[in-house]
């Protein structure tokens, strides 16, 4: 097949009528109107086969221009768009689309070889001229391949979850495209909410992630996902651990999709082999079988492919454009093995190395300190090897040297907590054997000492990998000590853009308001306690804070993200009330429980910790059902109005004294729910109604005017400045002072009492706060003890929280 031969999937697409064939959030198109974009662009590029090089997004331009460049047969380079300058440089194309055209020639100045039609760079050469050179023949041939083993319909929609520019990305557009079935465009990555309203909303049938798109939906907690319309997930890109698989094929046939794990390479234009979905749970380890049309062999321990999708040959300069078929074979540098008619991968031909005369295999030691329980990425060469460890680097060093036998000298380990990736979401094992310095690694290990998390991929964020509102106070302040003044949304960039942040500091240092308050709320509370002054009111503006970080961090996250928020609350305080117990009498079952707020038997003081617990598990039940949180998605504002009323109607619904109506949950909920519309609310009118509904509810309401100035006065300011100018020396104390809120809160009941009669009360209210921080200090300091003890147990490393 030339490349004047047919290419179904780009020639003849109004054969599929009135399908649709491209779905984006602001639209549709059919299959009859993406063919005349196409046809329109292709009259644009003109008769002449012109070199052309397309910065490839996944929408809907992209696709046309792909499209009308094989329907014109110009030759056509996909690329990432930080890539095109440097092939603009390398091949000279005729025409480069990058968000406009650019005509660079008047017709062509390059030979292209007849059978030409696409160039790729392999997932090896990001950023290097050396491209794949594939035919029509490759393009029609594969898609086909993949549309029969998939068995994909016309009926099925398939999501863009990976980069056009990638040959796995781009067979999902060809094949689907080749059985009439849809595309639904984004560029949004896996964790993010709005990716999963999309698949819901337009009935998404097929998924398709690399290895590092499966931990990413571990962290999102992919299993809990109610996906009613999906058919198929496949897996491509890497090898997938065994368990992995196991773990996706059974949950499949759980939910009634199936779990392909696929192979291949650019060379081979995208895939070469298939492991059927039926013998995934018994051959986790296998890649399958050739696809349709191909060949497997091994020759020789190395994996052999042939079939009409291997490539015409490799490009590195723009002479080679003219050059017909060079390659007939793959030799895909993979060793491999077969057993019962199903292939596999057992490392990599150029992944051994000869340092001091010992061969070793880097494959073969990250499996072997994998079954140790240390996930690490392994580089190196005849001089020696280098392990990036996710954990300790100590360990992984001796266990190195025992494996291998080479002598220390050889060996370099250092820690990491993520692994560089390359595009396709592979280990970039050069990074890897050349590790930046620790400055530019320092915001990873910041996300991971205060998230608990051991990878930090570089399109996570807070918000995506668990954050809340206790450990956003700790990361602003590693942050700022790291970047000095954070924007205000740091909390949604991906690491990779803070890390390209540069340092910038105003003489006097912007802190976050809640922080601030939060910081003053909890020393009001304790000082008032203990008599050292009377401003009551700090609980109550905690609970507006409350209110207003669980709308900025917990809302837009899956709901199993604001049950372990309540948790995180509710357990802590319940074992410490066991204690308490034990050793006074006002503390009962009803506050161990945490259900005092209803029956009033026990101790009122943990009142406020109750409400925020059973305000959390409400939300947590709610936002179970999903199509109450893509409302509240979609209405954020008016939602929010509706629970702030529900509230309140709630609390007008109770009786009795001045403590039943404001100390307790449905009394005092309405706090949270006006805190959570603050926090929806930026426009000056919306501001606005808060404070008036503030203003009608709280005077003459709260028994004492202090408490009523604090809670308006606070709400006023968090609403009027996202960020307080603070005096440098006293960040750190602040951020003790917020961090530690609920342990001050909760120890502070155990020490006044025993004090005051003996002390002066300054000294009590000191001692009071500096057992809270302590204490918290004591089980921050224990946490990262507990990750490491967990690395000495073979267990597979924890994933992510989700967004």
């Amino acid at each position: 097949m030339t490349a004047t031969a047919d290419l179904g999937f780009a020639d003849h697409l109004a054969a599929h009528g009135d399908q649709l064939a491209l779905i984006v959030p602001s639209g549709e198109l059919t299959y009859r109107e993406l063919d005349q974009l196409v046809s329109e662009a292709c009259e644009r590029l003109g008769t002449t086969r012109r070199l052309v090089l397309l910065a490839a997004e996944n929408d809907v331009e992209s696709i046309v221009t792909y499209l009308a460049a094989l329907r014109g047969r110009h030759p056509v380079i996909l690329a990432a768009t930080a890539q095109i300058p440097a092939l603009t440089s390398a091949y000279d194309p005729d025409v480069v689309i990058a968000g406009s055209w650019s005509e660079r020639h008047e017709g062509t100045v390059h030979e292209l070889h007849p059978e030409l039609a696409l160039l790729l760079s392999t997932s090896g050469t990001t950023g290097s001229p050396k491209l794949v050179r594939l035919s029509a023949e490759n393009l029609a041939s594969n898609a086909a391949a993949i549309g029969e083993y998939l068995d994909i319909l016309p009926t099925d929609r398939a999501i863009t979850s990976l980069p056009l520019h990638y040959c796995y990305g781009l067979s999902v557009v060809n094949s689907n495209l080749a059985r009439g079935a849809g595309l639904v465009l984004t560029g949004r990555s896996v964790i993010e909410p709005e990716f999963w309203d999309l698949v819901r909303s337009v009935g998404v049938t097929s998924l398709h992630g690399v290895p590092h798109t499966f931990g990413l939906l571990d962290g999102i907690g992919f299993a809990s996902l109610d996906l009613p319309s999906l058919r198929y997930v496949t897996q491509a890109g890497g090898r997938l651990d065994p368990a992995d698989v196991v773990r996706y094929a059974s949950l499949g046939l759980e939910r009634g999709w199936r779990f392909f794990v696929m192979y291949g390479q650019t060379e081979a234009t995208a895939r070469m082999a298939y492991l059927p979905p039926s013998q995934a749970l018994t051959d986790p380890s296998a890649i399958g079988v050739a696809v349709p049309g191909g060949h497997l062999r091994i020759d020789d321990g190395e994996l052999v492919y042939r079939g009409p999708n291997v490539m015409l040959g490799y490009a590195r300069t723009p002479a080679d454009l003219a050059s017909g078929r060079t390659t007939f074979e793959l030799r895909t540098g993979d060793l491999g093995s077969e057993s019962s008619g199903l292939f596999s991968v057992t490392g990599r031909k150029n992944r051994f190395v000869k340092p001091f005369g010992l061969r070793v295999d880097l494959d073969q030691v990250e499996r072997s300190l994998a079954l140790d329980g240390l996930r690490v990425a392994c580089a190196g060469d005849d001089s020696g090897l280098v392990v990036a460890v996710l954990g300790s680097a100590d360990r992984a060093f001796r266990l190195v040297r025992t494996l291998t036998g080479l002598p220390s000298a050889a060996i370099r380990t250092y820690s990491v907590t993520s692994f560089p990736l390359l595009a396709n979401g592979k280990i970039d094992y050069r990074a890897v054997a050349a590790p930046a310095d620790r400055s530019s690694t320092s915001v990873r290990e910041a996300f991971a000492s205060v998230l608990g998390v051991r990878s930090v991929p570089s399109d996570a964020t807070f918000n995506s990998l668990g954050g809340d509102s206790l450990r956003y106070v700790q990361m602003t302040v590693q942050l700022q000590r790291l970047l000095g003044d954070l924007p205000p949304t740091w909390p949604t960039m991906p690491v990779s853009s803070l890390e390209k942040l540069r340092a910038t500091h105003h003489r006097v240092p912007l802190i976050d308001t809640t922080i601030v308050l939060r910081a003053l709320s909890i020393l009001l509370i304790v000082g008032s306690h203990v008599s050292f002054f009377n401003l009551m009111g700090g609980a109550h503006l905690l609970l507006v804070i409350a209110g207003w970080n669980l709308a900025r961090f917990l809302l837009p996250a899956h709901p199993l993200r604001i049950l372990r928020a309540a948790a995180f609350i509710a357990i802590p305080t319940s074992l410490w009330l066991v204690y308490r117990s034990a050793v006074t009498d006002d503390v009962t079952l009803d506050n161990i429980l945490l259900v005092n707020s209803f029956t009033r038997v026990g101790a009122g003081g943990y009142w406020f910790i109750e409400v925020l617990a059973h305000v959390l598990l409400a939300c947590a039940l709610i936002f179970a059902v999903p199509a109450v949180r893509r409302w509240e998605q979609r209405h954020t504002y008016a939602f929010a109005v509706i629970v702030l009323a529900a509230c309140l109607l709630a609390r007008y619904t109770v009786e009795g004294d001045w403590f039943a109506r404001n100390m307790t949950t449905l009394g005092a909920a309405w706090f949270i729910a006006l805190g959570w519309l603050a926090q929806r609310s930026p426009a000056l009118w919306q501001k606005c109604l808060v404070v008036t509904v503030t203003i009608a509810m709280i005077p003459g309401r709260m028994e004492l005017l202090s408490r009523e100035i604090i809670v308006i006065a606070g709400l006023i300011l968090l609403l009027s400045l996202s960020r307080v100018p603070v005096p440098r020396s006293l960040l750190t104390p602040i951020s003790l002072l917020a961090s530690a809120s609920l342990a001050i809160y909760l120890t502070h009941y155990a020490v006044f009492p025993h004090l005051l009669p003996l002390v002066p009360t300054p000294i009590v209210f000191v001692v009071c706060v500096a057992v809270g921080v302590t204490t918290w200090l004591a089980i921050t300091k224990a946490r990262p003890l507990l990750t490491a003890g967990q690395s000495l147990l073979p267990l597979r490393q924890p994933r992510p929280s989700p967004r």
